[in-house]
């Protein structure tokens, strides 16, 4: 909904002062990270510039510094030359057709563009992976294997009395966390930090009674303990190797003993946050201590993450699949035998399929800020970016095999869905300012119906 300004004296992120707002979104939801925060008022200037006031977060704040009055006057480019959007969309398509084996990489996109493009890459046969496809994996695997007990931030909000934070402090990463789930609440909240220091934000809250406990430990080692701990292993009964276990076993099992005794416990870790490359051990480890709770208390866990969109794609493609992100999806003319669909968390891997030159051609998309491609893409390798306006200097340095075409983000210049981070709810998303450009939806459709088009085939090669 847009209403007139309320404060014509507004100053926009660029420094501008008295930069008037053509347009006020009250009730805007930012996505820029998976809180998906919904209470927030935007101001679109007519420099088409963003501002939301009296903002108490880092990350929007920044990520608005990148919306300007060039965006709607952004080009498509084909081999570092402006060039029109039906060009680009031609020499594109015929790179995806001509391609053996392309990755589709990033996929920083809402869900309109997820499906979109997973219809684009069952007309091509791509590899999909995410921007954080890692993080994303690491969660993946953990639930494959051992399955996860979620929970959401209104069950925080409400019933959770004991917050358990594993290797991490939200607002470093997600600077609302604490607004969004103790903010107006009432009742004291236990928030204890496991292998880290105490999150100085928490602090900030009257009802939040903070700590740290075991702040230097090795995670694999705290979590292999507290799982033996919470199946009602005594902590005489596990071995001591003289090296404070002893002590590290006496407070592991005092924590526990709250937990039993705790209304509601919520465990919170940020799977980008534990030390890899083995993060899905821990991720079960803590469902297992959870699932372990279950049986005579409460408790869920709240995995932070999910950003750029990571979260709604991965939930995306496996609606349409039947299987979560770093998948091949087979044309539909694949060799007989060969499985329409092949998922594989390490195969797939975007660093490791660029570094083992596994790839003939990458889609890039980034429509949520300017993130670029990996540095380790080989020159000679076809690049086709669907990309926030401030890529596209770099997609014109680039040169050669690259084109480049400019999109909306979603919330910003189109409309959207997006998954919140606890994977419940799905948030619509209003256009703040709606620049003239293309979603990803759109594009992606529009490549798809000329994947097969005479003038994006590959040209026959006469026998002698």
């Amino acid at each position: 909904m847009h209403l007139p300004p309320t404060d014509p004296s507004n100053t926009s992120p660029s420094g501008a002062a008295n930069v008037p707002a053509l347009s006020t979104t009250r009730d805007w939801t930012c996505p820029f990270c998976p809180l998906l925060c919904d209470d927030l008022v935007v101001n679109a200037h007519d420099d088409a510039t963003l501002s939301v006031p009296d903002t108490d977060c880092p990350r929007l704040a920044d990520a608005l510094t990148c919306y300007g009055a060039s965006d709607a006057q952004c080009a498509s480019s084909i081999d570092g030359q402006d060039a029109n959007l039906d060009d680009a969309l031609t020499h594109a398509a015929r790179m995806l057709s001509n391609a053996r084996r392309p990755l589709f990489g990033a996929l920083a996109t809402d869900v309109a563009g997820a499906r979109a493009l997973y219809t684009l890459a069952a007309g091509c046969g791509a590899i999909l992976d995410h921007l954080h496809g890692d993080a994303m994996s690491a969660a993946t695997l953990a639930l494959q294997d051992r399955g996860s007990f979620f929970t959401t931030l209104s069950e925080v909000r409400s019933r959770a009395d004991l917050l358990v934070f594993f290797g991490c402090q939200p607002s470093r990463r997600y600077p609302r966390f604490y607004a969004r789930t103790l903010e107006g609440t009432e009742g004291t909240r236990d928030l204890v930090f496991v292998g880290c220091e105490p999150d100085p934000a928490a602090s900030a809250f009257a009802q939040a009674r903070v700590e740290a406990i075991l702040p230097d430990a090795d995670p694999y080692h705290t979590l292999a303990q507290w799982s033996a701990l919470s199946v009602g292993r005594e902590p005489g009964a596990l071995p001591d190797n003289g090296t404070g276990t002893s002590e590290t076993l006496a407070t592991l099992a005092a924590l526990q003993a709250r937990i039993a005794a705790a209304r509601y416990t919520v465990f919170v870790y940020e799977p980008a946050a534990l030390p890899g490359p083995h993060a899905a051990l821990l991720i079960e480890a803590l469902n297992r201590i959870v699932k372990t709770t279950n049986l005579t208390a409460r408790a869920g866990c709240l995995a932070l993450g999910g950003d750029d969109g990571a979260l709604t794609v991965n939930q995306t493609v496996t609606w349409l699949s039947g299987l979560p992100l770093r998948t091949h999806v087979s044309k539909p003319g694949r060799l007989a035998g060969t499985a329409p669909l092949d998922h594989d968390p390490y195969r797939y891997r975007t660093s490791r399929l660029l570094a083992e030159g596994e790839v003939d051609a990458l889609l890039w998309v980034a429509s949520f800020g300017p993130h670029a491609w990996p540095a380790s893409l080989d020159p000679a390798v076809p690049a086709v970016v669907l990309g926030h306006p401030a890529l596209a200097e770099a997609a014109r340095s680039r040169g050669a095999a690259t084109v480049f075409i400019p999109v909306a983000t979603p919330g910003i210049d189109s409309g959207g869905h997006l998954f919140r981070v606890d994977s419940s709810v799905v948030m619509p998303l209003a256009a703040a300012r709606g620049a003239a450009l293309p979603s990803v939806e759109a594009i992606a459709t529009q490549l798809a119906a000329r994947l097969h088009a005479p003038d994006a085939r590959p040209a026959v090669q006469e026998q002698p």
